[in-house]
């Protein structure tokens, strides 16, 4: 996929973007993206890809720190969400993993 295929979104906070991941475990096919990590040229990024054949959304957010925790539990009616360090029970949330990667061709806009 090049480059020109793909579309960033950069949200103002991580609340916000969380909201792409509860919108697609409401979808039809129940998808939940994987939630990312990296550290890029100093930054840190969380980042998400949604999109198919033809395309991608990479949907992401900066933040001042590496994530301390292991999964974020993303309450499905609030969109409330919490770091932890491993799975809850709540059937009313989501735990998302967060993914460490040490390298991506992806290139974040600056």
């Amino acid at each position: 996929m090049s480059e020109s295929e793909i579309v960033y979104l950069e949200y103002q906070n991580l609340e916000d973007m969380l909201k792409v991941i509860i919108y697609s475990a409401q979808s039809m096919l129940g998808v939940i993206p994987m939630l990312y990590h990296i550290n890029q040229d100093g930054r840190n990024i969380l980042f998400i890809q949604t999109g198919a054949i033809g395309g991608a959304t990479v949907h992401y957010v900066m933040q001042r720190e590496k994530p301390a925790k292991k999964f974020i539990q993303l309450k499905r009616l609030s969109g409330e969400f919490t770091f932890m360090d491993s799975l809850g029970t709540d059937s009313q949330s989501l735990y998302v993993p967060i993914l460490q990667l040490e390298k991506s061709t992806l290139a974040f806009p600056a």
